[in-house]
């Protein structure tokens, strides 16, 4: 979990979105964007596609699987 909170604040941060804004475009709490990005929770698959979606990354990329963004 360590690695997919570490990537997704980098995402989120390199395109200058808030962790609020975040959690609006894929229907969770500001509160569950920060435990994701600190490493204490994880998410659901469903949310998981959400945030491949929103920022046109891999799955394999936010779970620390490869180093390659590309995404669908």
């Amino acid at each position: 979990m360590q690695v997919f909170g570490e990537r997704l604040q980098e995402i989120r941060t390199a395109n200058g979105e808030s962790r609020k804004d975040l959690g609006k475009a894929i229907g969770v709490k500001l509160s569950q964007i920060t435990e994701m990005e600190n490493g204490k929770k994880g998410t659901t698959l469903e949310r998981l596609v959400l945030l491949c979606r929103h920022y046109h990354v891999s799955a394999d990329y936010l779970l620390g699987l490869t180093d390659r963004r590309e995404g669908p």
